[in-house]
């Protein structure tokens, strides 16, 4: 079962598209994250999406939020993913699919991941939650709203 708004959030250990190992806990108590999975690097949906949060990285970044990118690829996939759309933030490789289990992502028609967005407060509890496959530009602009939210509540 997917995680929902309140639960909070597992931590967890990835490689990032320089090699670097993340901790989503690395972010406890610093900044808001804003994590989006998606299902596959060089393909149209999915890096609409990413230049989507590439291009208001900076207004994340002005909120005090970290953007976090999750896919199945590999590192060296994430790296030239990265380079070649300029996305200044890290993306990271759930190869074996830890993350997306534990977080209860499912697999649409048999194949395809879901892309799901998750903002999570600076305590690791998840105050937002967006699930579309085809409406990319929204998970960006969503978790913006939430990221703004969370300074009200």
């Amino acid at each position: 079962m997917a995680l929902k708004v309140g639960d909070k959030a597992p931590d967890f250990e990835l490689p990032s598209q320089d090699g670097t190992i993340l901790r989503l806990s690395d972010f406890r108590g610093n900044k808001a994250v804003v994590l989006f999975f998606y299902p596959k690097d060089h393909t149209p949906i999915c890096t609409r999406e990413a230049c989507a949060f590439r291009d208001g990285y900076r207004e994340f970044t002005n909120e005090g939020a970290a953007v976090i990118g999750i896919s199945l690829d590999s590192v060296e996939s994430h790296k030239a993913f990265a380079e070649k759309n300029a996305l200044p933030y890290p993306i990271l490789s759930d190869v074996e699919r830890e993350v997306r289990k534990q977080y209860g992502i499912k697999v649409h028609l048999g194949f395809m991941p879901e892309r799901i967005t998750f903002v999570i407060d600076k305590a690791g509890i998840i105050r937002h939650v967006y699930s579309s496959h085809l409406t990319p530009s929204k998970h960006a602009s969503g978790a913006l709203q939430a990221v703004r939210q969370l300074e009200k509540t």
